[in-house]
């Protein structure tokens, strides 16, 4: 079980944006593969302290979009702003700043294969100096209480679950003192426990430690308990940017065709009755 409270050591120190300001914007943000259009000038902004979902079908650009904030693809064309910066055409070293401040939380988890979890959350912490064994021990113990895996330091990541890598991603994430944190499908692919776990700690974490989030996610009842706005992508656009509440009372043909198949029950066979 994790625990409630999320350390105070988590929190950044760093200065935000101006008020009135988002912490981050995409301004006709295109992105391209060869002839596949991905992006076509896609816009939306997420505030300080908020958590925007996106949402869409697989292939319409949500985890593109998570990748150029991040510095890992550029954009052909449009203004992409982090904490009041203008990062396109960031050389890798002031990308490096930026990581700093917005860190992400893949599908995968993306953990060091060749370290056990404890040097995996530790990893941040070690790369930054300033504490001592002792220091980053006692921390890393505490963030792994915190998303429920107490004890689990020398495990590798091999011996974890999908979801448990996750929550590991999530603690070495939170050892970065970060502003925002990207997170790429976080349910996907795990039991209903771990889910529910997960989305669970994305919640708390906003409004304990005021994190900045983007959730990627094609999983309306993701959406529901965590966004306080969405965007839904369509055909490379933003089709719809608004609340939960009025995307679920959209009468949009493509809207409402996205919301039927996501409520849409699969029924159970009951393979003793053939």
């Amino acid at each position: 079980m994790a625990t409630e409270q999320i350390p105070e050591e988590c929190v950044s120190d760093r200065p935000l944006p101006a008020e009135g300001e988002p912490f981050i914007a995409f301004e006709n943000v295109s992105k391209s593969f060869g002839t596949q259009v991905v992006l076509d000038s896609v816009s939306f902004s997420v505030n300080t302290g908020e958590t925007l979902c996106i949402l869409g079908r697989s292939g319409v650009g949500k985890s593109v979009s998570l990748q150029i904030l991040m510095g890992f693809l550029q954009a052909d064309s449009g203004r992409v702003t982090v904490a009041g910066k203008n990062i396109c055409g960031y050389s890798e070293q002031q990308l490096l700043e930026i990581r700093q401040q917005v860190t992400m939380v893949f599908q995968n988890g993306a953990l060091f294969d060749s370290l056990p979890v404890g040097e995996n959350v530790a990893f941040s912490m070690r790369e930054r100096g300033g504490m001592s064994d002792e220091e980053i021990d006692a921390k890393v113990t505490q963030l792994l209480e915190m998303v429920g895996l107490p004890g689990m330091q020398e495990l590798m990541p091999s011996d974890l679950s999908t979801g448990m890598k996750r929550s590991v991603a999530i603690a070495r994430a939170l050892a970065a003192r970060p502003q925002a944190v990207l997170y790429d499908e976080p349910t996907t692919m795990v039991d209903p426990i771990m889910a529910h776990l997960l989305t669970d700690l994305i919640q708390r974490l906003k409004k304990q430690v005021h994190l900045t989030s983007i959730v990627v996610t094609h999983d309306m009842q993701v959406a529901k308990q965590l966004a306080d706005r969405v965007v839904f992508l369509h055909n490379a656009r933003v089709h719809f940017h608004g609340s939960v509440a009025e995307m679920e009372s959209s009468t949009d043909p493509v809207v409402r065709q996205f919301l039927d198949l996501d409520a849409l029950i699969l029924p159970v066979v009951d393979v003793n009755s053939r």
